[in-house]
């Protein structure tokens, strides 16, 4: 690598919305995000699916699967 033209990487803190912070190296000292895997619902096992205009149960209707019953 040329030396003087690379940006400095040190040590950042992420800080989620949901308040969430974790340590990373990055060139930027602090890094907001508005989801992290604490609070994701992939990750939480809190996966909504979201119906829209019909689709999901025209899926199941036209597959003849069934709506996991919550």
């Amino acid at each position: 690598m040329k030396k003087g033209i690379h940006p400095e990487y040190k040590k950042s803190v992420v800080i989620c919305a949901c308040g969430n912070t974790f340590e990373t190296e990055s060139v930027l000292p602090e890094i907001r995000v508005a989801i992290c895997s604490n609070c994701h619902p992939f990750f939480t096992g809190k996966q909504k699916i979201v119906d829209t205009a019909g689709r999901v149960e025209k899926f199941y209707r036209k597959y003849g699967m069934k709506p996991e019953e919550k």
